[in-house]
């Protein structure tokens, strides 16, 4: 997949361009700096990196990556933090658009980045994650390469604590609603101020009518709500039944005038494996491929479940993969990195198609 976060030590991962957050002199500096010389060959790297000089931060420069399971290693200098006020986010920006812009030139299929910065520089690691997802999310919208960012422990790795917050809430407000659904039958009915319990409670059917489902002791979120169905005609309504999921899929992106280029990027898929399912008719999806596909056009959660209905696929309550996705969905956040960059702090499978 072009892009993907995994767990691991910088100096063990497969590609042809390997970034080594660096010393700004030629001399080496702890973390993954050391594990880079120590792997490629200490003395090798050393003699190469002094034939460099003085590293700017923001700035990148090449050598050979000698005993790495790569051809090149980009050395790039990150900023120090001093409280923001020194333009540290530009500079780390730079460090990440720097190095892709290099392993541009170099010709590189993948590129593996550590998360620069964010050891013995001290730069906030929320802050330097967003950084990241977002330069890295800008290339991948223009060009094509893999892109790997490596997280050597959970320590080094850290999403916004309002975002984190936000979606275990979420997680865990749905769940105890499933719950509730077990014990109860029905969701426990919705209370405001201007409303009756009792006036929007069907008892003989058990049931709230629509849109009047609620979390308990939770104020309405209207925003949250599936929008109202759009009318079709019954000819037009059995017709659309009748799609496939590439279909569906196909009639989705006319419908919203997209290209395919533009689809697969914001979907985080391979051009060949979008190429294979506007080829076959009855193309079968993985869930999360087409979960990201549902991503990439922007689908709302009804549009979403009816998208995977297609596939004989839906989306589970308790599965926090699923609701992690259907909380994007409802907060309208339909960019594939920064999903991705939460699935990751939950330990779920990536969105995309590796």
């Amino acid at each position: 997949m072009p892009f993907q976060l995994i767990r691991n030590d910088i100096s063990k991962v497969k590609a042809d361009a390997i970034v080594n957050s660096a010393n700004p002199e030629p001399m080496v500096g702890r973390g993954s700096d050391m594990a880079v010389y120590q792997a490629a060959g200490y003395e090798k790297l050393l003699k190469e990196r002094k034939k460099i000089g003085s590293i700017k931060p923001g700035e990148a420069a090449v050598t050979e990556a000698f005993d790495l399971n790569a051809k090149y290693i980009i050395h790039t200098v990150g900023p120090v933090w001093h409280g923001g006020t020194h333009r540290e986010m530009e500079t780390l920006a730079s460090c990440y658009r720097k190095s892709l812009m290099l392993a541009k030139q170099l010709k590189c299929k993948s590129i593996a980045f550590p998360m620069i910065s964010t050891g013995v520089y001290g730069f906030p690691k929320d802050l330097a994650l967003s950084t990241a997802l977002k330069e890295i999310e800008t290339f991948l919208m223009e060009d094509e390469m893999n892109v790997t960012l490596v997280v050597y422990d959970r320590s080094s790795y850290q999403l916004s604590a309002s975002l984190n917050t936000s979606v275990r809430e979420y997680i865990n407000d749905r769940q105890a609603e499933e719950g509730a659904m077990h014990v109860y039958g029905a969701s426990l009915p919705e209370i405001s101020e201007t409303s009756s319990v009792f006036s929007t409670y069907d008892a003989a059917k058990n049931q709230l009518p629509p849109n009047e489902v609620r979390r308990p002791g939770r104020r309405k979120e209207s925003a949250l709500r599936p929008s109202a169905a759009p009318s079709f005609s019954l000819k037009d309504l059995l017709r659309s039944h009748e799609r496939t999921f590439q279909e569906q899929l196909l009639h989705l992106i006319d419908e919203r005038g997209l290209s395919d280029v533009e689809v697969y990027k914001k979907a985080n898929l391979d051009r060949k494996l979008f190429s294979k399912i506007r080829s076959n008719k009855n193309y079968t999806p993985k869930k999360k491929t087409a979960l990201a596909l549902a991503i990439a056009l922007k689908l709302d959660i009804d549009e979403t479940k009816d998208l995977l209905a297609r596939a004989s696929l839906a989306l589970s309550p308790s599965s926090p993969f699923d609701l992690i996705i259907e909380y994007c969905i409802r907060h309208e956040k339909y960019s594939i990195i920064e999903i991705n960059s939460i699935l990751f702090e939950y330990d779920q499978q990536l969105l995309g198609d590796a």
